[in-house]
């Protein structure tokens, strides 16, 4: 049993797809301003990427000019989602359980909270944190780190559950914490992970 969990927000309790044309539709629009210095293919990957990854980590990769960057920045500081968001249907789940849950979530402040309150989980959550790149250098595990010695956890004492093995799961690796990997589209078969499955549901039989 652990004493709490710690979840991602992007597509690990709601898909980013269900919301990524529309909510992204001024963002893909400036990616394809880029054809002068990115290629198609570059575009086509970027834009792919961004239901997944941060923009800074994007912007990097691709070598996004330092113009670039900051355009992007501006346009993404400022955005909010504002049509209804469902979570996972899985997720139902963890939120009915007990066990203290606590959201750490990477992205821009104001387009993380918006998330948050259309999909009416700020309840679920003993504490959340946004990681936001632009406004500071905090990792997650750094949070992870802050959120054992607020509540005095062990790293036996919680179970981190997220979709990406380079974010969430890799900082809670190498702090001796337990890991669910969510992998519904069987995107990660060789990632190094304590539990993995492609069901929300699976999580609460390791936690509670």
């Amino acid at each position: 049993m652990k004493k709490a969990i710690i979840l991602d927000l992007d597509n690990t309790i709601y898909p980013v797809s269900s919301i990524a044309e529309y909510l992204f539709a001024k963002v893909y629009d400036f990616l394809d301003s880029l054809a002068n210095e990115l290629t198609v293919d570059q575009i086509d990957l970027a834009k792919e990427e961004m239901k997944r990854k941060p923009y800074q980590q994007v912007a990097n990769k691709y070598n996004f000019s330092e113009t670039a960057k900051l355009r992007g920045l501006e346009l993404l500081r400022n955005l909010e989602h504002d049509l209804p968001m469902q979570p996972y249907v899985d997720y139902k789940f963890i939120s009915d359980t007990k066990t203290d849950k606590f959201l750490v979530t990477t992205g821009f402040t104001k387009l993380q909270w918006s998330k948050i309150r259309l999909l009416g989980i700020e309840n679920d959550f003993k504490a959340i944190y946004i990681v936001d790149p632009e406004i500071s250098s905090e990792t997650k595990k750094e949070v992870f780190l802050l959120i054992m010695d607020t509540h005095g956890y062990k790293p036996e004492d919680l179970l981190i559950v997220g979709d990406d093995p380079e974010s969430e799961i890799k900082a809670a690796t190498t702090l001796g914490i337990d890991t669910f990997l969510f992998d519904p589209e069987n995107r990660h078969p060789n990632a190094t992970v304590t539990h993995v499955s492609n069901s929300l549901k699976d999580a609460v039989a390791i936690f509670s």
